[in-house]
């Protein structure tokens, strides 16, 4: 016989497919609570988020309406006193100065806003 035998192996590879489908849903939440109930959580606790953009001319933009760097410093404050949990999206154009998004990150730390989440493009290969 020249030729290996697959049939074993494609049992055992079904078989381990099966026990992974069936156990896949246990793993993710295995803990069941009943949640005590109050007034004041609400449904949509989720945080928010503020989009700092900087283009390759220097401008800021804070949800895209320009601002200066005084007015990028008093929204990001008002949105720490919001929700403290908000996160800065900032998207920054490639020619920016690192110095710039630096500036960008400090005035988000002063305001009390320590989530950044820095927004790139897919690269098309």
């Amino acid at each position: 016989m020249s030729e290996i035998n697959m049939t074993p192996l494609v049992d055992v590879m079904l078989v381990l497919v099966v026990i992974f489908i069936v156990t896949a849903p246990l793993l993710a939440s295995s803990i069941r609570l009943d949640l005590p109930r109050s007034e004041a959580a609400r449904p949509n606790d989720a945080p928010g988020f503020v989009t700092v953009t900087l283009d390759a001319a220097g401008q800021t933009f804070v949800d895209d309406k320009p601002v200066t760097p005084a007015q990028l410093a008093q929204r990001l404050a008002s949105a720490a006193r919001a929700n403290p949990d908000t996160e800065i999206q900032l998207r920054a154009d490639r020619a920016v100065p690192y110095g710039r998004v630096v500036e960008v990150m400090g005035a988000a730390q002063k305001a009390g806003l320590n989530r950044i989440g820095f927004v790139a493009q897919a690269s098309a290969n």
